[in-house]
């Protein structure tokens, strides 16, 4: 079994916020891009669309290319600028909708220029707080619509499309694995994908194991983001810090249905060592991963087809945590 791919996002390299507090020192990107090289384990980067990339495509090439770095992903954000506010893919204006769409459009173009295989998108500005706040049929529509017209442009570069319950709206549109391939299904594009964060799937109350399954199981691309919470919030903890087990089987799963893409760390490292916490990441995933590899699982899966979970506890018992 090969070790897993891994990447992280570049605006974890620097300074960050949250409500009440900034951590870390801000950085350029070349400084972000040469902490990323220096971290164990990480051979790629996330980069997010139009903010921490260089205008010139060229330039970034070269850049990464120094750094000797990959591109998992570019990350395009339509939730910052002011006219999103309240909403971007399903504003109620159409001239918003349209800025959406062209910001994805020229995401797209970006990375066919730097040589990225995929652009990803978490829509956080569509969503809503109270009862009677939206009309959620035409939301929806407005959702196949403009993500149709995203995700049809430049085919060659899939658009993936993030899920969260929430942030920046109270609830998002787009919640959920299952709700997520409804919208591709709608949308019609094949050549389009989900991106699972694991921690947004804990919190949403999914198992991400299952959301694995799901999207494995259907013809749309998955790519993965790694981190942890306490179920509450999205708080980008280390990975398997509060979801050891479920970080496990989430693991499992993706072996089982033959994942090869990056696993990037959607981390955020406020008061921990920026290197160490990423390099945590990569570390554990690898341990995890490896010791899966090395177990018979065709044993496991027979004790799950049998129905008898106690035996099924028995072999986790002694095979992952070896007691």
């Amino acid at each position: 079994m090969d070790t897993p791919r891994h990447a992280v996002i570049t605006s974890f390299l620097s300074a960050t916020k949250d409500r009440f507090h900034e951590y870390n020192a801000p950085k350029t990107l070349p400084e972000r891009l040469q902490m990323a090289a220096r971290i164990e384990g990480i051979c790629g980067v996330e980069m997010v669309f139009p903010y921490e990339v260089s205008t010139d495509p060229q330039e970034m090439k070269q850049m990464l290319a120094t750094a000797g770095l990959n591109i998992a992903a570019v990350n395009v954000n339509v939730k910052a600028e002011p006219q999103f506010r309240n909403g971007s893919l399903t504003a109620t204006d159409p001239r918003i909708r349209a800025q959406a769409v062209d910001f994805i459009r020229r995401a797209k173009d970006y990375a066919q220029a730097v040589g990225a295989d995929k652009v990803t998108c978490c829509p956080l500005a569509d969503g809503y707080e109270f009862n009677f706040q939206y009309d959620y049929g035409q939301a929806w529509k407005h959702l196949i619509q403009t993500l149709r017209e995203a995700g049809g442009y430049r085919r060659e570069i899939p658009l993936f499309i993030e899920y969260k319950p929430s942030e920046t709206r109270g609830r998002c549109f787009v919640d959920t694995a299952a709700k997520t391939l409804l919208l591709l299904n709608e949308v019609g594009i094949d050549e389009m994908g989900v991106t699972l964060d694991f921690g947004h799937s804990m919190y949403g109350n999914e198992n991400p194991a299952e959301a694995v399954a799901l999207l494995a199981e259907s013809r749309f691309r998955y790519y993965i983001h790694i981190n942890d919470n306490n179920g509450r919030w999205d708080w980008d903890y280390m990975v398997g810090t509060h979801h050891l087990l479920d970080y496990v089987e989430f693991l499992y799963y993706l072996q089982k249905y033959g994942y090869r893409d990056f696993l990037t760390s959607d981390t955020s490292p406020t008061r921990w060592d920026i290197q160490r916490t990423f390099a945590m990441n990569a570390r554990l995933t690898n341990k995890l991963w490896a010791l899966l590899g090395q177990r018979d699982t065709r044993e496991l899966e027979a004790r799950i087809a049998g129905g008898d979970y106690l035996k099924t506890w028995q072999w986790v018992e002694s095979n992952i945590l070896s007691l």
